[in-house]
Parts: structure tokens; C-alpha cells; sequence
């Protein structure tokens, strides 16, 4: 019996499962590449910073392996109680992930933001880290070889060991999947952490809200970069239905800092809020596979950066 066990253990390479974040400043193509290594919309695609607040996690099945990405909110310097917040999160976060994938976009010069997540890397030793040059499609190839060249550079200068340094278009899907072929062996050695069909493992509401989110933020970029919050208050299905025409009730809350702010969101004659509802609602659909009637309400919640009351009751 021995023998055998041993001709098996050698032939097929153990099952890995584990953690890997996406790293890097705002729109370096973290969620782009999370949904393209997931196969389907999971991460929240804005090209606003700090849109995907919380924890999502795609999930890649294969055969042999389980990565299971989780969406850490971007680091900043933190000038709110929420920013220092979020920075511890994204701290603790890198620690327990098993590796970790520092994005950088190929059409843009190194500048002070990579460096200050560099450092913040260096610091963090015992993870591996994969350099992740993302949105190789916009640029030529003597481009592509100079910015490979500054990130081995940089990791160097900074004390950064890349474990791979790898080019990356997630946009025309070149070599997503080289980037799971070179996270998984990182992993170490487990059972599958997921069943098969899960892809996230964000509660539905969280995923809805951003859903909203994500709508609300669309038309109001510079007026209103983060001082939107939602809250999906309740999400029932429809009494007296019958089985094969459901109907999923969503109420939920757009909060705003101040009354100023109310008007912006809403839109002359409601017409923006209308425009949300009906965008964001397509999308929550898609997600749930049902169909959705969606009851929006704008509420102001005063300052609710800075007020820790706030933050806890909307969910940071």
C-alpha cells in the first residue's frame, strides 16, 4: 500500500487554497483584474478612488487550487477617522493574506503613491509579493520594458523582494491567467476553502449597496467624491408571488454628509435618482438573477466620516 500512496503523492501536486489582495493606488486595475481572474463582476469597477470599502472576495476555482482574492481598500494617507480606519484594515489585511499582488498601471510613471505602498510592503516581510504591471494593452513594448525595469528597480531600492514581476492587459485578458498560474503555487497547501459555486462571499446587501453606490457616484465624480454611503435596509421577497414570477423588494438608503448635497443626488425633478435606481437595478438583477423593484430614499447623516457613531452604524 505504501508504494502506491507514494506513486499517487508524486504524480499529482498537492491541492493549494488560500488568500491573495490586489495592492495599489486608486485605478491602478485591481478590480479590473479581480473580475477578469473571477470570470464576473464581483469587485466594484469606478474610476473613483476609494470606491470598494469593504472586503469582497472573488474566488478563482481550479482543479488543483482555490484563490480566494480579497479586495482591500486602497491605502492612503488618512486625513479622517475613516481614512485611519481603513489604513489599519488594509495593514492587518496584507498580514494574513498569502500573498499579495501590487498593482501598477504600465501608462503611468512610478510616482509617490507606489512608493509609499512599496515602503508600507517592505514592512510587511513574511508575505510573497507578485508585481502586477496592469493595462499593458495602452502602451508599446519599449514602455512596458522601462516600467519593468523601474519596479525591479524600485523593490531594490526599498527593500521589496518581487517574487514574480509580471505584464498583465485585463482588458483583453492577456495573461490573467498567468497571474493565477503565478499566485497559486504561493499558496500553501489546503483543501478547498469555498464550495464550488461561490464566487464571493460578500453578504448579498453589501454587494447590492455598493451596486447602488457605485450608480449614485456615477454622474457626481467631482462634486461628490466619497460622501456617499448606502444602506440597504431591508431586502424581502414579494408576498402573494407566484413561483415562477418573483419579486425581490430592496429599500434602501442613500446617505449624503449635508443637505446641500441632497439636491446633487436627487437631480432636478428626481431625474438623477431616477437614473440610479434604474442602473443600479439592472446591475442587482444581473447579480441575483431575480427581478428587483428598488426603493431608493436620499437621507442627510451629518458628517458621518468623522463621526464614529456613524461610521459603526453604517457598517465601518
Amino acid at each position: 500500500m505504501g508504494a502506491m500512496s507514494a506513486r499517487t503523492q508524486s504524480s499529482e501536486a498537492p491541492h493549494r487554497a488560500g488568500f491573495a489582495c490586489f495592492v495599489g493606488r486608486p485605478n491602478a486595475g485591481k478590480s479590473t483584474l479581480t473580475n477578469a481572474l473571477v470570470g464576473q463582476k464581483v469587485a466594484i469597477t469606478s474610476n473613483r478612488p476609494q470606491t470598494t470599502r469593504h472586503t469582497v472576495r472573488g474566488i478563482v476555482h481550479r482543479p488543483e487550487a482555490q484563490l480566494i482574492l480579497v479586495d482591500t481598500p486602497g491605502l492612503h494617507k488618512p486625513r479622517t477617522l475613516l481614512g485611519e480606519r481603513l489604513n489599519d484594515v488594509v495593514r492587518t489585511t496584507w498580514a494574513e493574506v498569502d500573498v499579495i499582488g501590487f498593482c501598477l498601471p504600465a501608462n503611468e510613471k512610478l510616482g509617490p503613491g507606489d512608493r509609499f505602498i512599496a515602503k508600507e510592503l517592505a514592512g510587511i516581510r513574511k508575505t510573497p509579493k507578485v508585481a502586477i504591471v496592469t493595462k499593458t494593452d495602452l502602451v508599446d513594448s519599449k514602455t512596458l520594458a522601462e516600467q519593468l525595469i523601474a519596479i525591479d528597480r524600485l523593490g531594490k531600492e526599498l527593500g521589496v523582494e518581487w517574487a514574480e514581476i509580471v505584464p498583465v492587459s485585463a482588458v483583453g485578458d492577456k495573461q490573467v491567467q498567468l497571474v493565477a498560474d503565478l499566485l497559486i503555487p504561493l499558496l500553501p497547501e489546503s483543501p478547498a476553502l469555498y464550495p464550488e459555486g461561490d464566487l464571493t462571499d460578500e453578504p448579498e446587501q453589501v454587494m447590492v449597496a455598493e451596486l447602488i453606490r457605485e450608480a449614485a457616484l456615477e454622474g457626481v465624480r467631482d462634486e461628490l467624491p466619497h460622501s456617499i454611503a448606502v444602506v440597504v435596509e431591508e431586502m424581502l421577497p414579494r408576498e402573494d408571488r407566484p413561483a415562477d414570477r418573483p419579486l425581490l423588494d430592496i429599500h434602501a438608503n442613500v446617505y449624503i454628509e449635508r443637505p446641500s448635497q441632497k439636491g446633487i443626488i436627487i437631480g432636478p425633478k428626481g431625474k438623477r435618482l431616477k437614473e440610479v435606481g434604474i442602473k443600479s437595478r439592472k446591475h442587482i438583477e444581473a447579480l441575483l438573477g431575480t427581478p428587483v423593484f428598488l426603493d431608493l430614499h436620499v437621507k442627510v447623516a451629518k458628517d458621518w466620516q468623522r463621526d464614529p457613531k456613524q461610521l459603526r452604524k453604517l457598517g465601518f
